[in-house]
């Protein structure tokens, strides 16, 4: 199937529609890029001060899986109050609030001294940053028609594997700045990649338009079509039960999404806040030779997400393309945990497969429930879905440090996560392969 547009009324310009979407996507996508590039290097770059973090603080692994998953608590705490406030104040000044609140607090990590300032810092930097994952997702439905949102979402979502495949080299470097102004090096990565989005806060707030009708920067032609579109689209949903947000709180499909986003973000964090660990246990590695080897799964998920996400909108089997992706993710953890003692090599390919499969099934995934509702249902219902996946992001990083503090070994954390995501893979294609927002383009 290929990829259609919306059509223009009669009497608009042929084209309208490729042409005020491509508009719009080059307005929008960059920015928020940027932004949730910024957000993955604040959450992630724990995972490479963790080595100073135990050499002049003491925080073994056990602490530091509770630390690394702790923030998700807060994150989820604040989730769907946070997108309360977002849909009341609108998400543009919603997301410039979190952008400052959490740059101000990612950076005060470089304050950390000792077991309870690492968690009390991480728990308040989730707290901040709540919110901000479906706020965007959400601005999308404002802004991009259903059809062309899974492959919108897959954009965005290539900040993930970006941010990564960036910081991993960046904060290998910046650990290098050791002894700086008698500062550690896990410090200057905290202030470093803190104050990023402090300035982006700032620029948020001018840069993004609230809605398709104020976009000053769409011509007169452009905005109309684009809001006539979006409107019909709204109304196409706006039954009373989709509306008002307590219906997206009370939806059992909401709930079920939200269980199901819970398994596949366990294999995203569960790996990406251990990952410089296990490939600093392949070898003998140098701060900079470390960042350079933990980009490359990560850089290798970056050409099959966009393709994976466009080919989801293409052939509308959403429910399958995520279900696919997590059980490559899944074999790739399985084959990287037995082969981490018998060849580097081959386990580092194999956790480029993993992050292909991880990150190549949250496109597919995130646009399934995005299509549920509209309005402030729509708001509460991305809101529970992201609150409940993220307690995963809790689970999966806490669980990994004590199996490894159990065993010794990375072999069972990665199977434990292997083992979530074949779960979460298969009730995903059960539960929504044969509905309609799973199984063909909206």
């Amino acid at each position: 199937m290929d990829r259609t547009f919306p059509a223009a009324k009669p009497g608009i310009a042929p084209g309208i529609a490729e042409t005020t979407l491509r508009r719009v996507r080059w307005r929008i996508l960059p920015l928020i890029l940027v932004l949730y590039l910024v957000a993955y290097l604040d959450r992630n770059n724990v995972g490479f001060a963790k080595t100073g973090l135990a050499h002049d603080l003491g925080i073994q692994d056990a602490a530091y899986g509770l630390g690394a998953g702790i923030f998700f608590l807060g994150y989820v705490l604040l989730e769907i109050p946070s997108n309360a406030a977002m849909y009341r104040f609108g998400a543009r000044r919603w997301i410039s609030r979190i952008l400052v609140t959490w740059g101000a607090l990612a950076t005060a990590m470089a304050l950390v001294s000792g077991e309870t300032s690492f968690l009390v810092l991480r728990f308040l930097l989730g707290a901040a940053e709540a919110g901000f994952f479906p706020a965007v997702v959400f601005y999308f439905t404002l802004w991009f028609p259903t059809a062309q949102r899974a492959a919108v979402l897959g954009i965005f979502v290539l900040a993930q594997p970006v941010a990564n495949a960036v910081g991993a080299p960046l904060s290998g470097a910046i650990l290098n700045l050791d002894g700086l102004w008698d500062l550690h090096g896990w410090q200057w990565v905290f202030v470093v990649e803190g104050l990023p989005a402090i300035v982006l806060g700032v620029l948020t707030l001018f840069w993004l338009t609230d809605r398709p009708e104020d976009a000053a920067w769409l011509s007169t032609e452009q905005r109309a079509w684009l809001t006539r579109t979006m409107n019909a689209e709204l109304a196409a949903k706006a039954s009373p039960s989709r509306r008002p947000f307590l219906a997206g709180l009370k939806s059992p499909n909401a709930w079920a999404y939200g269980l199901l986003n819970f398994g596949m973000v366990c294999g995203i964090y569960g790996l990406g806040l251990w990952l410089p660990a296990i490939v600093k246990s392949l070898g003998q590695f140098g701060n900079g030779t470390l960042g350079w080897l933990v980009m490359v799964p990560y850089a290798a998920a970056v050409p099959c997400v966009y393709w994976w996400s466009r080919r989801a909108d293409r052939t509308g089997r959403r429910a399958l393309h995520a279900s696919v992706s997590m059980v490559v993710a899944a074999v790739g953890l399985v084959a990287a945990g037995y082969l981490l003692p018998v060849s580097a090599t081959l386990a580092l390919i194999f956790l480029s497969v993993a992050a292909i499969g991880i990150f190549s099934a949250i496109a597919p995934f995130l646009s399934i429930p995005a299509a549920l509702f509209s309005g402030a249902a729509a708001a509460a219902s991305l809101g529970l879905v992201n609150s409940l996946g993220n307690i995963g992001g809790f689970v999966a990083p806490y669980a990994v440090g004590v199996i490894k503090s159990a065993t010794g070994s990375d072999r069972l954390g990665l199977t434990f996560l292997a083992a979530c995501l074949v779960v979460t893979a298969a009730a995903t294609y059960r539960y929504a392969n044969r509905r309609p927002e799973g199984n063909a383009a909206a």
